[in-house]
């Protein structure tokens, strides 16, 4: 007896819509889950504006004295380029000889009111996805060079930051603002 198959075969180059399951429905589109993914982003949001506003109100990140803490970090990443496990691979550390080091104050600015941004847009829970991609950037390029620290958790949170970005933002402003910007609203599940 020859058994034929009721589900379609797709065709090639043809775009298709692949269904949600439940689990990823419940954790990342279901604002049930809202209070839990609100505690990570600010919790998150919190970490990115503590270290931003350490930068903006220290030395040697922002003013007069731009460049100067960011061309010490940097140096100290090239440091980690030798040896027989580098921390640093070879073509991020010709990103700092080449292109961050001669651009330090510019460089320098970037990364302060980067992270106060980021911190800000989480907390606000404002563009929640975009500032968590920006906030998982700027973690890579520390850890690209060379720096564990807290940005091995902070990459991860703000990894699953992006994935729930449609829960994690609805109790802040992008519950009110995704919708004006062409984003659609949610609907009862």
């Amino acid at each position: 007896m020859t058994t034929i198959l009721s589900t379609p075969v797709p065709t090639p180059g043809a775009a298709h819509t692949i269904p949600e399951s439940r689990l990823s429905h419940l954790l990342f589109a279901n604002t049930r889950l809202a209070p839990l993914w609100t505690l990570l982003r600010l919790y998150v949001g919190w970490q990115w504006l503590a270290a931003g506003w350490q930068k903006a109100t220290g030395g040697g990140w922002i003013g007069a004295d731009a460049g100067g803490a960011v061309s010490g970090f940097l140096t100290g990443a090239l440091a980690k380029t030798s040896g027989e496990h580098p921390d640093v691979s070879g073509g991020y550390a010709w990103f700092i000889q080449q292109v961050a080091l001669p651009n330090a104050a510019l460089f320098s600015h970037l990364v302060t009111f980067g992270e106060l941004t980021v911190g800000v847009a989480l907390i606000l829970g404002l563009f929640t996805g975009v500032a968590a991609f920006l906030g998982g950037f700027l973690n890579a390029n520390f850890l690209l060079a060379g720096t564990v620290s807290s940005n091995p958790l902070l990459f991860i949170l703000a990894t699953w930051l992006v994935l729930g970005w449609r829960v994690a933002g609805w109790l802040g402003l992008d519950r009110w603002v995704l919708p004006r910007v062409g984003v659609p609203q949610a609907r009862a599940s």
